[in-house]
């Protein structure tokens, strides 16, 4: 997502996707997904996650992911890069109850980017909350969608 949005100059280089998990049979399908659209829309808040999680929250008709839980559905949100501050603090706030990242923190402010206050107690908080966290996965690949987007994008909280 992250890598289209950068392509097709439709936003920022940051995706992001929610699944909805049955936890009876592990079977995961694709519920939300959301792409940066600060720029294209001219909002500070639309970042990928924020966005897959409006949509998705919307979908779902309730404030929180949390609500399916006894109905045995978690939601994992997937993001091309860890959040920056405003996202983290959505992501606690969401409801999802597992948080996957690809790029690094460090990756986004080595082209620009201010992530803002985000610290290793950050995902404490997360997991302490009962969010588990899987950072780094797939890191080089989302890094490479970043740099590209350096070259020529609008770093636009520089």
């Amino acid at each position: 997502l992250a890598d289209r949005n950068v392509d097709e100059k439709t936003g920022g280089p940051f995706g992001t996707a929610i699944f909805e998990c049955d936890t009876t049979t592990g079977v995961c399908k694709l519920f939300s997904i959301g792409m940066n659209q600060v720029v294209t829309l001219n909002n500070s808040t639309l970042h990928g996650e924020m966005t897959a999680i409006q949509f998705g929250q919307k979908k779902l008709n309730n404030f929180t992911f949390g609500a399916n839980k006894t109905l045995g559905k978690e939601y994992h949100l997937y993001t091309s890069c860890e959040p920056c501050c405003q996202c983290l603090g959505g992501t606690l706030w969401s409801g999802v109850s597992k948080l996957v990242c690809a790029a690094s923190k460090f990756d986004a402010e080595a082209i620009g980017f201010d992530e803002g206050p985000v610290f290793g107690k950050s995902y404490d908080a997360l997991e302490s909350a009962g969010v588990k966290v899987v950072r780094n996965v797939l890191r080089e690949e989302g890094a490479k969608t970043l740099k590209r987007y350096g070259e020529t994008g609008l770093i636009y909280n520089a």
